[in-house]
């Protein structure tokens, strides 16, 4: 059981599911799930590091670091009275500042989750072992075919199959609508969620290396083909710089970069070799997707000769099945077969340049294409443009031109699923359909270049209009609706924003600007670091529109000042704030001033703060700007929390608080709470502090808002350790120097803030001692998002039982026997499980069981009794 596969136990069993249905859906035993929930954190699995002369010195660096997280190795030396090496000294600072990074956030919208199929797995046992062994010997396997050959399928299965092998779990990561390759080292750092160093000083490809630099973990890059040579480059740095990470790459071409095992997957045999009277892969799957088509089909003696003439047609291709099963309600087995004849005839005349499976792959999906009506045809073509999945409603409003309209958009829809073009996703609030790369492009390549081009600017104009009207939701009840619609169409507008940069018109690009310049997009859509990419991108433009490059700069300025970065963000907002007076732009303006108000007051200078939010929020007063309005007001209460004029900082969250119920508002809602927080604390109340602090934590579920989280975190820490619960505040503590790392310096890098915070970790380590302090500060580091809001509002579960079994078998199972030879090799356990792709502790228990079944005591004896004779 690792990381992964522990927080999934957890949340399934608060969700209601039972023991033996978390064990079903997660195809482990029930014994295991028991297990599972005696852990109040996740387990490790991880090779001890060896000590070192100055590990003695590790509570004062932490306390050092906590007050001045910049602090130089040669500051720490005079300041710790060090007379050893400052190299040794060096090595415990770096362990200290890894092991507060160290945490595995996972959001819960991320795509790093394996996919889920809905069909059966069919056909790929002795491939899925063949992986297994080349992760053994590699750290770098690749899977490479044709299209439709089912790479994805075997990647996704082998990774649900062998993620217990690896104690910081499996991340999948899906590249196929990536389409601009500067932005592949975010991709994965969103896909991962392990973006602790993703600071403003680092570049994308930094973060992703020191994210994973000491993680055991399985990464799996699907669809690589279009990427090829930026993830080979990224994949050898990655391997260069960690010991413990292995690789699992799908793409139609092999990445040729060192260190690279490929498994070549072949199409589906139609015989079993080691069965001749039995079916084959091919024909296995052919009778899968035949019954859902066809309910109660089942190959017969009668059948058997048709399905194998279907199934050698099509070159065991598993797309190529799956879509001819498909016509499957309108026409006999023996019919199918007989038109295949005549369609590979036809249809491979102008490709016999290509391998025989490209052709009949390419035949299949043709033939499927013109048996469709001419609106699905047309329908087929115009969805290629959306990335990794789109709904109805975006189908109507994107597809429906002559000569297809909204009304028939969801009757061609339909007819596409059935016919598995389309396929239908499940789990969200809305239904959500995909297609296959395969299918997609194939889609693409029917489109002429005026069509394309047509179909990408609707494309954006449906993305900006999706932009558009989260800001108009953003202050009323359908603001949680609207945040998750950005957030499961990342793909979409980052696709959309490309083909903007891509076509260089005005109009595009004056439309990509309109989009980014929005300023939570940060909090919704995109990280931190991908919203600057794009400002960046697109202020560099000769072409971008003037009325629109203050608020873009404006909004580069807020995030450069929540980065902490203080003088870009002072010099970009002064230009900002000079057009927009230059214009008469007093919206942009209002902004400037608010966001320089923000940054100077962060910044130390408390007058200057509050004489620019002042000016912001009368400027304010006299615009219709609502959500901005609010911040402000959230930080000038900030600002007279952090100076001690509590009575003012409090008229600005009730302020906000009064506004944002009244209309169903959360979000600032959420921070008006954590304002009454943090006044709570300022008056000395520490339990109506902690009390708010949970407030805004149950509000911010809705929401993916990893700044106010963080915020949060702190406020609730410091409550903690002011109330004397000095364990809650160091798992809090911990928790929340890890997420400030995700986005820029800790507390902004303002210096008041980590003043305050360090204050309060003394209180705590004080109470504590610095060992048991350190041990949850360590346990905080570790928690994923769910986890940290589920510790925060006590809804951890500590009550499972211990439940173990014992096998009764008498003989060798064929595992046993592996792992029996590998002992005999003189294999350690940690050397078996890395070979055979299995966990540390599954290993042991695998040994112990041969111990007990050649009643000896000793491993080395494994190998006289092996191979002495001894029954096996």
């Amino acid at each position: 059981m690792n990381a992964d596969e522990w927080h999934e136990i957890i949340e399934l069993q608060r969700s209601g599911e039972s023991i033996s249905g978390i064990a079903k859906r997660l195809r482990i035993s029930r014994n295991t799930v028991r297990r599972a929930l005696t852990f109040e954190t996740p387990p490790r699995d991880h090779r001890p590091r060896s000590g070192s002369s100055a590990d003695a010195l590790v509570p004062a660096i932490e306390a050092a670091l906590a007050a001045d997280p910049d602090m130089s190795i040669a500051q720490l030396h005079r300041e710790l009275e060090w007379g050893g090496s400052r190299n040794t000294l060096a090595s415990v600072v770096r362990r200290v500042r890894e092991a507060s990074a160290g945490r595995a956030r996972r959001q819960a919208s991320t795509a790093a989750d394996i996919p889920q199929f809905a069909t059966t797995f069919v056909g790929r046992t002795d491939e899925l072992t063949s992986i297994r062994t080349l992760l053994g010997k590699s750290r770098l396997v690749t899977i490479t075919g044709p299209g439709g050959i089912g790479k994805t399928r075997l990647a996704a299965t082998a990774a649900t199959a062998y993620r217990r092998a690896f104690s910081d779990g499996v991340r999948f990561v899906e590249l196929a609508a990536l389409r601009n390759e500067s932005l592949l080292p975010q991709t994965i750092l969103d896909a991962l969620g392990l973006d602790e160093h993703n600071g403003p000083w680092h570049s994308a490809t930094d973060s992703v290396i020191e994210s994973v630099r000491h993680k055991q973990m399985l990464i799996v890059l699907d669809n690589c083909e279009h990427l090829v040579s930026a993830c080979a480059e990224l994949i050898s740095l990655i391997l260069r710089h960690t010991t413990h990470v292995k690789i699992l790459v799908t793409s139609r071409e092999v990445l040729s970069t060192p260190g690279e095992h490929v498994h070549v997957l072949e199409p589906l045999s139609t015989t079993d070799d080691r069965d001749p009277d039995g079916t084959g892969a091919a024909m296995e799957l052919f009778e899968n997707r035949a019954s859902a088509a066809l309910c109660g089909f089942a190959i017969t003696d009668a059948s058997r000769d048709a399905v194998l003439r279907v199934c050698t047609q099509l070159d065991g291709m598993p797309l190529a099945i799956e879509l001819a099963c498909a016509r499957l309600s309108a026409l006999s087995v023996d019919d199918l077969a007989n038109r295949l004849d005549d369609r590979l005839a036809l249809l491979t005349v102008g490709n016999r340049g290509g391998p025989d499976r490209h052709r009949s792959l390419h035949a299949t999906v043709e033939w499927s294409y013109e048996l469709c009506t001419p609106q699905e045809q047309v329908l087929w073509t115009r969805l290629s443009v959306f990335a990794e999945g789109f709904d109805l409603p975006m189908a109507e409003n994107v597809c429906a031109t002559d000569p297809i309209d909204a009304t028939t958009v969801l009757d061609a829809l339909t007819g596409l699923i059935g016919k598995s073009v389309v396929q239908r996703g499940t789990g969200g609030r809305t239904v959500r359909f995909r297609m296959l790369e395969t299918i997609r492009h194939f889609g693409a390549s029917k489109l002429s270049e005026t069509d394309s081009a047509r179909l990408r600017a609707a494309h954006l104009r449906w993305s900006a209009g999706l932009i558009r009207s989260a800001r108009e939701s953003w202050t009323g009840d359908g603001q949680a609706r609207a945040s998750d619609r950005l957030r499961e169409n990342r793909a979409n507008i980052r696709a959309a924003l490309h083909n903007a940069l891509v076509a260089g018109e005005r109009e595009s690009i004056a439309s990509a600007s309109d989009m980014v310049a929005t300023w939570f997009l940060w909090s919704s859509a995109m990280s931190v670091r991908e919203h600057r990419l794009w400002i960046t991108e697109l202020l560099r433009r000769d072409n971008l529109p003037d009325t629109v490059r203050p608020r873009l700069s404006a909004t580069l300025g807020l995030l450069h000042t929540m980065q902490g970065e203080r003088g870009d963000a002072d010099r970009i907002l002064l230009d900002a704030g000079r057009a927009a007076r230059e214009r008469g732009d007093d919206a942009t303006l209002a902004f400037v001033l608010q966001t320089r108000g923000l940054n100077t007051y962060l910044g130390g200078d408390f007058d200057g703060g509050e004489h620019l939010l002042t000016a912001a929020l009368r400027l304010y007063e006299t615009l219709p700007i609502i959500d901005l309005k609010w911040t402000a007001h959230i930080e000038m209460g900030m600002l007279f929390s952090s100076n001690g004029q509590i009575a003012r900082a409090s008229e600005h969250f009730e302020f906000v608080h009064t506004a944002a119920s009244a209309t169903g508002e959360k979000w600032m809602l959420s921070y008006a709470v954590y304002g009454r927080g943090l006044v709570a604390l300022g008056r000395g109340d520490h339990t109506q502090a902690a009390k708010r602090a949970t407030e805004s934590f149950a509000l911010k579920r809705a929401f993916d808002d990893t700044v106010g989280a963080t915020l949060v975190t702190d406020l609730l820490a410091w409550a903690e350790a002011a109330s004397g619960s000095g364990e809650r505040a160091a798992v809090l503590l911990g928790a929340a120097s890890s997420m400030w790392d995700s986005f820029g310096m800790q507390l902004y890098g303002s210096q008041h803030w980590v003043q305050r915070r360090a204050m309060y970790a003394a209180r705590a380590r004080k109470s504590l001692g610095e060992s048991v302090y350190r041990e949850s500060h360590h346990r905080g580091e570790s928690l994923t998002m769910a986890q940290l809001i589920a510790y925060a509002l006590d809804e951890e579960n500590d009550d499972g039982r211990r439940s173990s079994s014992r096998s009764s078998a008498d003989a060798f199972s064929p595992r046993e026997r592996e792992i029996a030879q590998c002992v005999a090799d003189g294999l350690s356990n940690r050397q078996i499980a890395e070979r055979l792709i299995l966990s540390v502790r599954t290993v042991e228990g695998h040994v112990a069981r041969l111990l007990r079944k050649l009643e000896i005591e000793r491993r080395q004896q494994i190998s006289i009794a092996i191979t002495g004779g001894r029954p096996a």
